[in-house]
């Protein structure tokens, strides 16, 4: 893919055998429209990871602070979406926000709206989907952070006349950190490489780069171009998980 990525593809012909051109890459940050594209698949991405982070803290600290007797119901509720195929959810989440959907339907008859709301074929849509498929993940690893903060040090503040919004605040969030941290990483790696959902709730005219990447592949034939945006989305993803690491390191040096 790296070569292919670095050669010219003429429409009707193919890719022209010995060019070489780097207009594959500079297209990306010159032309309109894939910028476009970029910039909306990193927005979807930044707005699912903090959707999911705060939905998914207080429910992760139910689970792990929460009572025993609540913890195995709460944690098979957050996993059992994950045994669902990735389609058959999309596929519910369309008949939810559809115009005549149940969302609408419901706004519709209780007259909230006068008319069904657009919740498809947007970055509405692709939020709400994403969303849901990616809170398990962030859940699952703010569990394992929140389990591990130890519950001597959050009483040793307690007894320091704390209260709990200030024991919460100065102690657990912050040891809690690394595992916000993996979470985000996580869930915005998996947002912006994602392709089904976006494929399906995003239709084929609103793009991000994963259905970028396939339209250029498989139905436009341009394998150079999809070589490139290929990469490109390769190189945001390595780019976050070494800031990130970058971030854990100091963290880390000033504990």
């Amino acid at each position: 893919m790296v070569p292919t990525s670095f050669r010219d593809y003429l429409p009707g012909v193919g890719i022209v055998p010995g060019s070489w051109t780097i207009e594959n890459y500079t297209r990306i940050l010159t032309d309109d429209y894939y910028r476009e594209v970029v910039w909306r698949t990193l927005g979807l991405g930044l707005a699912v990871t903090l959707l999911c982070l705060v939905l998914g803290y207080p429910l992760a600290y139910l689970i792990a602070r929460g009572p025993a007797r609540w913890r195995l119901p709460l944690i098979l509720l957050v996993i059992f979406p994950m045994m669902l195929n990735l389609v058959v959810r999309s596929f519910g989440w369309i008949a939810l926000l559809a115009n005549r959907g149940l969302v609408n339907n419901l706004l519709v008859d209780l007259g909230l709206i006068a008319a069904p709301i657009k919740l498809m074929f947007n970055l509405t849509g692709l939020i709400i989907g994403l969303t849901h498929i990616y809170l398990p993940f962030m859940v699952l690893m703010l569990v394992a952070a929140i389990q591990n903060v130890p519950r001597d040090v959050e009483a040793a503040a307690a007894t320091l006349r704390s209260t709990r919004l200030h024991v919460f605040a100065s102690v657990t969030l912050p040891l809690t950190a690394p595992g916000i941290l993996a979470g985000s990483i996580l869930v915005f790696v998996l947002t912006i490489s994602a392709l089904v959902t976006p494929r399906m709730l995003g239709g084929p005219t609103y793009k991000v780069m994963a259905t970028l990447i396939y339209d250029e592949y498989m139905q436009l034939l341009d394998r150079p171009s999809g070589s490139a945006l290929a990469f490109a989305l390769t190189l945001v993803a390595i780019a976050v998980i070494w800031l990130s690491s970058l971030i854990t390191k100091r963290w880390a040096g000033m504990a």
